[in-house]
């Protein structure tokens, strides 16, 4: 009798564990599980060799045990991927990556009238001219200073990338798409994916974007801006203002919660240049633009500097004009990967590919909040909240992952107790004014137009449908795990045209938007060394630890 004792307490401790885990799978998991992935879940599970690893999978949840050895990862190690030819060094060195920065010249066909209806306080559709105000209140962005992946150039992205069909390439390694011709790739519909054709584990240079570090003003040097520091609360005055609930909001398939409707059920092709555009324009350096100029003077007045620098990867400003003279300025930022981060040293969220955004609305010329992408969600601000330089608002990039925030430190989000967390610091000041696309848009009519500012902007890339990035790797693949509903490896993002651009309010999703308002005493903080050899990731020092106030994070 003795003896069953023990075999009963583990009969019951496993049934115990398949049933908890049944009910997560069942329950939870299809809620923090991204829709395409939970499609693909039996073929998902299918595709690994070991008949052990479906069982405990299916049973447990626990996906790819045997893939935590980071020595089977890389090709050297042995990594079961697949491994296209990818064309030699010579022949890469011969590719004019200029050819990557040409927009699209074909003609939008069959609008639908009442998608060209336009308010007559809106800004005209034919005018590309981008409003001073949305220079002189552009944000400044501190990446993080240990940060491995840095910001990168969209055309270099896809000279390194192959277009697959789910996981089918689509067409030869070495027969790239531009930024010109990208969106052709919607004939094959919405699951195509810009394929790495290296290992990523391997850490190309490409995917760093080292040489895309911010550089540092010889004029000036960053200066000790005080962090504001206290709690948030709501402005519960501010989400009853005209600006704060404007348009009809953008359509579903594109982030927001209006119905597409027949007519725009399909994706249009770029819209062309108007014929006026300067001829042999190039690219504008903003930085020298009178503006520019006149803005240095105001800040300096004040005892400020304009401090940030410029990065070699172009930001991506597109500017959305709505009702009650409100005009939403989106400057997207790009990244070739996204680190995601680790929960007790297992990293979840790795993806190729990464757009995040920071989004200052203005009504009658007058900026009224900030938001600041995080993840899949956000935080808005008013615009007395966040801090500033001059005129211009400063956020924070965190180290990996990229996610947006209105002040440095750690982040946590999802789990208790930090668990799962963010970390941003005062690193390389980005002024991404100084190289950037830009564009108007009208979110009506989903139809893209280069600005007076940079003509020259490429188009046909904003109306791609697919993925930036590799589709979810197949639990066959060594680099591959999921443990709880969390991939090791997620699919890559969708562009910028899918971030709700024409929100009605501020934040990017579609449910409670909240405006925080910052109260409380001002505090400072020592500043971070510029350039600290911090940890892989986010993982921190033991200075990063003590400076931050974290005493356990693992």
């Amino acid at each position: 009798m003795k003896g069953r004792k023990p075999a009963i307490a583990a009969a019951g401790t496993f049934f115990g564990l398949f049933a908890y885990s049944q009910v997560y799978q069942n329950v939870i998991f299809p809620r923090i599980t991204p829709p395409s992935e939970l499609l693909e879940e039996k073929s998902w599970v299918n595709s690994s060799r070991s008949w052990l690893d479906r069982r405990v999978c299916n049973w447990f949840g626990l996906c790819g045990l045997a893939h935590l050895n980071q020595a089977h990862w890389t090709t050297e190690g042995g990594a079961n991927i697949p491994t296209p030819t990818k064309a030699s060094n010579d022949e890469r060195e011969k590719v004019d990556l200029s050819e990557f920065a040409e927009s699209a010249r074909a003609l939008p066909k069959g609008w639908d009238d009442k998608e060209r209806e336009v308010p007559q306080n809106v800004l005209d559709d034919q005018n590309r001219e981008i409003p001073q105000y949305v220079f002189d209140h552009a944000p400044l962005i501190h990446l993080y200073s240990g940060e491995e992946y840095w910001p990168c150039d969209m055309g270099e992205h896809l000279f390194h990338t192959t277009p697959h069909l789910n996981y089918t390439p689509l067409q030869a390694v070495d027969d790239h798409p531009t930024l010109e011709n990208l969106y052709e790739l919607n004939k094959w519909g919405r699951f195509v994916y810009l394929q790495s054709d290296d290992n990523v584990e391997d850490y190309p240079e490409w995917l760093g974007g080292k040489s895309n570090i911010p550089d540092v003003p010889d004029d000036s040097e960053p200066d000790a801006d005080p962090e504001q520091g206290g709690h948030y609360e709501e402005d519960k005055d501010g989400e009853k203002s005209s600006w704060w609930n404007v348009g009809i909001g953008d359509t579903n398939e594109r982030g927001g919660v209006r119905s597409s409707g027949i007519a725009n059920s399909r994706v249009p092709a770029p819209t062309a240049v108007p014929t006026n555009t300067p001829e042999g324009e190039e690219l504008v350096d903003v930085a020298d633009e009178p503006w520019q100029s006149e803005l240095r003077r105001t800040l300096k007045k004040r005892g400020k500097k304009v401090v940030g620098g410029k990065s070699d990867a172009p930001a991506v400003l597109i500017v959305v004009p709505k009702e009650n003279g409100v005009v939403d300025a989106f400057w997207f930022f790009f990244y070739s990967y996204n680190l995601g981060n680790s929960v007790f040293n297992v990293r979840f969220g790795n993806h190729v590919g990464d757009w995040e955004h920071t989004t200052v609305r203005f009504q009658d010329g007058v900026p009224k909040a900030v938001f600041f992408s995080e993840h899949s969600f956000g935080e808005a601000y008013t615009w007395d909240a966040v801090e500033k330089s001059g005129k211009r608002p400063v956020g924070f990039s965190a180290t990996g992952t990229h996610a947006m925030y209105a002040t440095s430190g750690v982040h946590p989000y999802i789990l208790p107790g930090g668990i799962l967390h963010d970390v941003t610091d005062r690193g390389p000041l980005w002024d991404p004014t100084k190289n950037m696309h830009s564009y108007t848009y009208d979110y009506r009519r989903d139809e893209l137009k280069s600005s007076t500012k940079t003509p020259k902007s490429p188009i046909g890339f904003f109306y791609f449908m697919g993925h930036w990035g590799d589709k979810f790797y197949p639990l066959s693949d060594s680099r591959q795990y999921r443990f709880l509903g969390q991939y090791h490896y997620v699919n890559g993002p969708l562009g910028p045209r899918f971030k709700n651009l024409g929100r009605k309010e501020i934040c990017q999703g579609n449910g409670e938007c909240i405006l925080k308002k910052w109260i409380g005493d001002k505090k400072s903080r020592p500043h971070v060394k510029r350039y600290p050899l911090v940890g892989h990731g986010e993982e921190m020092s033991e200075e990063d630890m003590h400076r931050f106030g974290v005493k356990d994070i693992a």
